[in-house]
């Protein structure tokens, strides 16, 4: 069976209706829609990377932070979480709004993703769009370290959304080397963050 192939599209949503949406950063712990079900899965040739400059969500113009995106190679281990039936248009354009309209460094498309028990489905995705401004690329750690440590915007702290990533990873069994060890170099770090107040999770 020959697979479709979709466009990734960061101008209007894409026609495709998957019935799944993959998740590998706040949409782990935080989906913001009820769905049906939630499973491990991963996305084969990508991987997770701290390469998009938040100015919304996670810092500001002035203070930027750093949020995750999906770049080519490897494979990145997450979930997917089942859009339900009733209200779907409506999941659809929450998603839209959501990772294409505020900072808005991600391409809407669908890719196969594979679940634990080997089967695959296919699953929306937002991947990083490498010609937007804020895309960053991989940065230097001691860069990395400096804007999530920095960064608080609409949604809470940078690190906030660090340290639930890794925290959800390893709930699920999963382990990030490179998220991993940026944790550690931001807990090691002596410069003070910005706050230390507690923040609404993203």
């Amino acid at each position: 069976m020959v697979r479709p192939t979709y466009p990734a599209s960061s101008t209007a949503p894409i026609a495709a209706r998957p019935d799944w949406v993959f998740a590998y950063g706040s949409l782990m712990w935080n989906p913001g829609f009820a769905t049906p079900e939630t499973r491990p899965a991963r996305l084969p040739g990508w991987h997770r990377a701290f390469c998009i400059r938040s100015e919304h969500y996670r810092g500001t113009k002035e203070a930027p932070g750093l949020i995750l995106g999906l770049l080519p190679g490897g494979v990145c281990r997450g979930m997917v979480h089942r859009l339900p039936q009733d209200g779907y248009d409506v999941v659809r354009h929450y998603l839209w709004d959501r990772e294409i309209m505020n900072d808005g460094v991600y391409l809407e498309t669908v890719r196969p993703v594979i679940l634990a028990d080997g089967s695959t489905v296919e699953a929306l995705v937002y991947l990083a769009n490498r010609d937007h401004l804020q895309y960053a690329g991989k940065l230097p750690q001691a860069d990395a370290v400096r804007l999530i440590r920095q960064g608080v915007g609409v949604t809470g702290r940078n690190l906030d959304y660090l340290v639930n990533t890794v925290e959800q990873l390893e709930a699920h069994g999963f382990r990030d080397p490179s998220l991993h060890a940026l944790l550690e170099a931001v807990r090691r770090t002596a410069v003070p963050l910005e706050s230390d107040a507690p923040a609404a999770d993203r």
